[in-house]
């Protein structure tokens, strides 16, 4: 299925600026140029969010890939998930979390600012739409153009929902799956084979990345300590800890027993693709 670029246009602000200030702008011979790209609520982004990029990207590079960059792209307000600050928020703690702790990660506003839901399918071929059509591609060491990869990355909840069935809509999981692929981060508790077994069409696009050292943080977990008033020190960065109190965030919202964005959003995709 093609990028829906007409849409992108269609859902692009006046004033809209991609980010591209730490995007790689050359790729390596004999590799594939790829751009990793996370889709989800972060309320709020926790070290488990950032840890995801450089595992992928060293998985990445084992199977013939140059990582340009990677993104951090917001689910909006439209969602209406409990237990969400408010997107505004959402972008700067991304923001804070990788301003001075990488130079590779960026914050894309697109989603999240949009007044509307928009299904993650569209967002890919945003990115799409902006680096291979807008910009052309990636040059090459010979000086050629080729166009970038562009690969949603995400854990192993993920997949387990695309698995189920009559949650995701076909057209959705192609989209996702068949033009773009995905790098999916096992998480502990989530039986991930069986998923992959019902994925077996596309499983040349599905990258899987083993955890070595385990990690479960999850923001859940984290909105659950602060509402029980526990220290939430070294889950999160520290910049982040502090613009949560400072903004007094997550203390009276209703905690949702939704998990990241892996499960719940997903039945938003597949409420409104069903419409």
């Amino acid at each position: 299925m093609a990028a829906d670029y007409e849409y992108v246009k269609r859902m692009t602000p006046e004033g809209y600026t991609f980010p591209t200030h730490r995007l790689k702008r050359t790729c390596e011979a004999g590799r594939t140029p790829l751009v990793l790209v996370a889709c989800g609520s972060f309320s709020p982004i926790t070290y488990l969010h950032l840890r995801m990029f450089p595992m992928a990207r060293d998985h990445a590079r084992n199977e013939g890939f140059d990582v340009i960059g990677g993104y951090l792209s917001v689910v909006s307000d439209a969602y209406k998930k409990k237990g969400l600050a408010p997107a505004h928020h959402r972008i700067r703690m991304c923001e804070l979390g990788t301003e001075h702790g990488s130079k590779w990660l960026m914050v894309d506003p697109w989603e999240g600012e949009s007044p509307t839901y928009i299904p993650t399918a569209h967002v890919l071929d945003h990115f799409d739409y902006e680096i291979n059509e807008v910009m052309g591609g990636v040059e090459c060491e010979d000086g050629t153009r080729k166009k970038a990869k562009i690969v949603l990355l995400a854990g192993a909840d993920l997949i387990q929902t695309l698995s189920t069935p009559d949650l995701w809509a076909p057209k959705d999981i192609d989209h996702i799956l068949g033009t773009y692929g995905v790098f999916v981060l096992e998480r502990t508790g989530t039986e991930l084979d069986s998923a992959l077994a019902s994925l077996r069409a596309y499983e040349k696009n599905i990258h899987v990345i083993r955890q070595v050292v385990t990690n479960d943080i999850s923001s859940t977990k984290v909105r659950l300590l602060l509402k029980r008033d526990m220290s939430i020190d070294y889950l999160i960065p520290d910049e982040i800890v502090s613009y949560i109190y400072e903004h007094n965030l997550y203390r009276d919202l209703e905690q949702s027993n939704d998990g990241d964005k892996g499960k719940s959003r997903q039945e938003a995709v597949a409420s409104s693709s069903k419409g």
